[in-house]
């Protein structure tokens, strides 16, 4: 069994404990927050043995082979070379870190370590994007020439404070335009220039975001992140011989996959054998267990030149929009 511990016990964490469970060489037996009545909270939830306040002693906790990091964005840095240097594996949570500059820090040190680390990017490793890249790599929507893609929604009134908070790097972009950017990078590639716009609050940080990625072939890509309204959340490719569309909710298991070729009305529905028992964040979690049993220390799925590009492509994309994070000032 691999022996999972969680650094952080919010949301995000909640919804990773509970599809480790779907994990069949995964246990849960860890986990660690701040405050003791989180760290608490969340133990009794998830029947989780050795709690920790603070993440100090999580990281030192022999029963813990690797550490789901999921503190906000701003963190991540810390927290993972806290972990690593403790000789724990991490899967930490997308975004990777604050920039690029954070980024090559996490990874050059977990070479130097030799300890296994990757972002936890779940989109990659589900069932409806496999699908479409193979459907492209048949040629189904001949060359590709445009990507369109947009995620966006109005926060609720009592929305978590590090939304919109520079200091734990708050924004569309790292919250979920990051969904945008990966995913043009996932079936486009790198772009050759990148123009990007922003609104932004009196404090740098982004309420809508929108970037277009050109590319010296002849391919563009729009991509639209905002917290001032609930977008479609859809994605569409163009090629030369068609279109696909992922529904509503793209970047999870749960999209559909619609094909289109020549006019609108050739509307076909791409069934796929899902078979989701939980979010979705199993596949991941999954694949992290088998690398460590493999003794790997890098994914060959999720590779860390694949997050330095992602973080290198935000960090582009920041600097034409005047985006700043505190930890820039």
């Amino acid at each position: 069994m691999i022996r999972w511990g969680i650094l952080g016990c919010g949301k995000i964490a909640r919804k990773f404990a509970s599809d480790l469970r779907w994990v069949e060489n995964a246990e849960l037996v860890a986990c660690g927050a701040r405050h003791e009545l989180a760290a608490k909270a969340f133990a009794s939830e998830f029947n989780i043995r050795n709690v920790h306040v603070g993440y100090e002693s999580l990281v030192k906790d022999p029963a813990v082979d690797v550490i789901y990091v999921a503190t906000p964005h701003s963190h991540h840095c810390e927290h993972t070379l806290l972990c690593i240097n403790n000789g724990k594996a991490v899967l930490c949570e997308k975004s990777f870190a604050i920039n690029a500059k954070q980024a090559e820090l996490m990874i050059q040190t977990a070479r130097d370590k030799n300890i296994f680390l990757m972002e936890a990017v779940w989109t990659k490793f589900l069932q409806p994007y496999q699908k479409v890249k193979e459907m492209i790599g048949q040629g189904k929507l001949g060359e590709l020439k445009s990507l369109v893609v947009s995620f966006g929604f109005r926060p609720i009134e009592d929305a978590p404070q590090r939304l919109l908070d520079p200091a734990l790097g708050g924004g569309t972009l790292l919250d979920i335009g990051i969904y945008n950017v990966f995913t043009t990078l996932y079936f486009l590639g790198k772009p050759d220039a990148i123009t990007a716009s922003a609104i932004l609050t009196p404090q740098q940080t982004d309420l809508q975001c929108a970037a277009t990625f050109k590319y010296n072939d002849g391919k563009l890509a729009q991509l639209f992140s905002t917290f001032q309204s609930d977008a479609a959340t859809e994605l569409d490719i163009y090629g030369t011989k068609g279109r696909i569309r992922l529904t509503a909710r793209y970047y999870t298991p749960f999209t559909t996959i619609e094909y289109y070729t020549g006019k609108q009305d050739t509307r076909q529905v791409i069934e796929l054998e899902n078979d989701e028992k939980g979010f979705g964040y199993e596949h991941e979690a999954s694949h992290v267990c088998a690398c460590l049993e493999q003794g790997l220390t890098e994914s060959p799925v999720m590779t860390h030149a694949d997050s330095l590009l992602l973080m290198e492509t935000m960090d582009a994309i920041r600097k034409q929009a005047g985006i700043i994070y505190n930890a820039e000032k």
